[in-house]
């Protein structure tokens, strides 16, 4: 079974819903950075988005912004990955709770405080009555929604679907994460640096320009474990390790975080360039579907940006093959094969 990605989009903490961040990226100092917003009015009407929080608007409007991409008007399928769910709506609404002695409670808030809330509104605003799932696995969300997908597809339930990696991050929960020094906590400090995501993929079976050859998630696996996944999904996308000419890594400046990708690109990938996507688009639990979105883009367009080479050297040939690896605090390992077709 071949899967492709027809169309993509983003919203992050660089300029939303377009390619700038590939030639004029926005970087950061500050520890704590939210998405940079869309011009929400041509997704959503004013009524409705008053009822919304920005991370129902962010998955609204990258996925109006794939299908448009795709030329599909309702997809298929919806599958969602978030760590963190609605977190906004349900800390607006447990406040009120506290401060109003649970008088006057805004209903909005309750409806969209749940995780599953997101699939369902844009299932809601596309008018999709297919299959509809979220994922929230930490920091393998996105990736568990992405096989979910391709389990539909090998039992021939869909031909297309809509896969959405979303996250927000509330100056609560950031406070809470810098309590364990997840967090730089000075722009002088090294460190990563906490982003909010949402991307938005349209895949389908119909052949397209890149192809998601292969997905595997591994908990703590050591350097035989990674390297037997690679081979295995190599060897069934009819290719051979050799073959890959890149490896995107989820370096986030974090030293504890980037020793296991820089040890494991040593032993067996010592001679590729080494790409990264966190310093420009910051650290969420479902900033995978952002490495997927830029890798996507190197391949669709030939184009390997300069701030995005971590090591080594891209001669200027464009690639074919990327390997994307992804860690949650080195417990949940996810790899992705992207191959040009």
């Amino acid at each position: 079974m071949s899967v492709y990605i027809k169309s993509s989009a983003q919203i992050s903490v660089q300029n939303p819903l377009c390619n700038d961040w590939a030639e004029n990226p926005v970087f950061y100092k500050e520890p704590y950075i939210r998405c940079i917003e869309a011009d929400y009015k041509h997704f959503v009407s004013a009524m409705a988005s008053r009822r919304m929080g920005r991370i129902i608007k962010r998955a609204i409007a990258v996925s109006a912004e794939a299908l448009s991409g795709a030329g599909i008007i309702s997809p298929e399928a919806i599958i969602t990955g978030t760590g963190l769910g609605c977190i906004e709506n349900t800390e607006l609404f447990l406040d009120a709770m506290i401060h109003e002695g649970e008088e006057f409670l805004q209903p909005a808030y309750f409806i969209n405080s749940t995780h599953n809330t997101i699939s369902s509104q844009v299932a809601i605003h596309f008018q999709c009555h297919g299959y509809n799932n979220t994922f929230s696995q930490r920091g393998i969300s996105f990736e568990s929604a992405l096989i979910d997908a391709f389990m539909l597809f090998e039992t021939g339930s869909v031909f297309n679907a809509l896969v959405i990696g979303n996250d927000e991050m509330t100056p609560h929960f950031f406070d809470f994460f810098n309590k364990l020094n997840y967090w730089k906590k000075s722009s002088s400090e090294a460190g990563a640096f906490s982003g909010e995501s949402a991307g938005a993929f349209i895949l389908s079976t119909e052949k397209d320009k890149v192809e998601i050859a292969g997905i595997d998630i591994l908990y703590s696996p050591d350097e035989d474990a990674l390297t037997s996944s690679i081979s295995n999904m190599c060897s069934n996308a009819g290719i051979s390790v050799e073959s890959i000419e890149a490896v995107m890594v989820g370096e986030n400046t974090n030293s504890y975080n980037d020793k296991i990708y820089s040890v494991f690109c040593d032993n067996v990938f010592p001679n590729l360039p080494i790409l990264w996507w966190k310093h420009i688009f910051g650290e969420s639990f479902t900033s995978s579907a952002l490495g997927l979105y830029v890798s996507d883009y190197i391949l669709r367009t030939g184009n390997v940006p300069s701030n995005l080479i971590r090591r080594g050297h891209v001669n200027g040939i464009p690639l074919k093959n990327i390997l994307i690896y992804n860690h949650f605090q080195n417990k949940e390992h996810s790899l992705i094969l992207l191959k040009s077709c």
